[in-house]
């Protein structure tokens, strides 16, 4: 029998967990509907200023005019990692977190000797994973997250745009999760300063603006509200990413609760069985011997 209570013990275990990854699904689920729709709504607007402020940059070739598009060679490097403030999400995290580790083995191993590679980050986890592991963490903003909105991203945008400007560093990397789907997410490293070509837009596809009123007033108002713009993107696609990736975690944990509890309940029924067939036995060999 105390077997019995053993297996009746650990169905109402899994049943309450099955209970609490159920209504976690369906809290993250809703999450995401309201995330997806700004995303999808963002992004249209949010691409074609991109692809403004691509030809904008052709158009101003000097590098004193255009601060935003040094070409001289990198020498410090500011990865912007982008991870969740909670967990129960799947690999999403650690997708982020190995990512930017093998980007400074890959590319700025010698960079990150000599103390010219830093990290700033986004998300409660990415930044445990950082302070554990000694990577050179210039700091962290875990509470954007709540509550995410262009208001208060802003000052955290505007901040990394100041240090890029007073050539603190020489260029800025996103990592992050891209939304594609609530199954799907798209790790993604972005080059975010000094402005880059896309690689679906052609060199040759610059167009010969007219600058109205002025070029420099361009440099000073558009182009950094479109790179603001970009980087509040990558922050809503993260969070869209991460209620995606936390529903589909949250389903495939019900649905193996689910499957654990048919089998606990099978192994249950056979237990019971073989106990109400041993008292029955007991019960016919103790006749049989008061008969004698």
């Amino acid at each position: 029998m105390a077997n019995l209570k053993e297996i009746r013990t650990r169905i109402a275990s899994v049943k309450s967990t099955r209970q609490i990854t159920s209504a976690m699904k369906m809290v993250s689920a809703a999450k995401l509907k309201k995330t997806q729709d700004t995303v999808i709504h963002l992004r249209p607007y949010a691409g074609k200023l991109h692809h403004i402020l691509f030809n904008i940059n052709q158009s101003i070739e000097q590098d004193e005019e255009n601060i935003y598009a040094r070409k001289d060679d990198p020498e410090k490097v500011l990865i912007v990692s982008i991870t969740s403030n909670k967990g129960l999400c799947g690999a999403f995290n650690a997708n982020v977190t190995k990512r930017v580790s093998a980007l400074i083995n890959e590319e700025y191993i010698k960079k990150y000797d000599e103390d010219h590679i830093e990290i700033f980050s986004i998300g409660k986890k990415g930044t445990e994973t950082y302070k554990s592991k000694g990577f050179n963490l210039l700091g962290y903003n875990n509470d954007i997250l709540d509550d995410l909105s262009f208001t208060k991203a802003l000052p955290l945008i505007e901040d990394i745009m100041h240090r890029y400007v007073k050539r603190e560093f020489d260029k800025v990397m996103l990592v992050y999760n891209r939304f594609k789907n609530a199954a799907v997410q798209v790790l993604s490293v972005d080059s975010y300063l000094p402005i880059e070509i896309p690689e679906n837009i052609k060199p040759n596809e610059s167009f010969d603006f007219i600058f109205e009123p002025t070029k420099e007033y361009i440099v000073k108002e558009l182009i950094p509200k479109s790179l603001k713009i970009q980087f509040y993107e990558a922050i809503l696609e993260s969070l869209a990413a991460e209620h995606g990736a936390r529903m589909t975690a949250m389903h495939k944990a019900t649905d193996n609760a689910t499957s654990l509890l048919r089998e606990l309940q099978l192994k249950y029924n056979k237990a019971r069985q073989a106990a109400i067939t041993n008292e029955i036995l007991e019960i016919v060999g103790g006749a049989e011997a008061l008969s004698k």
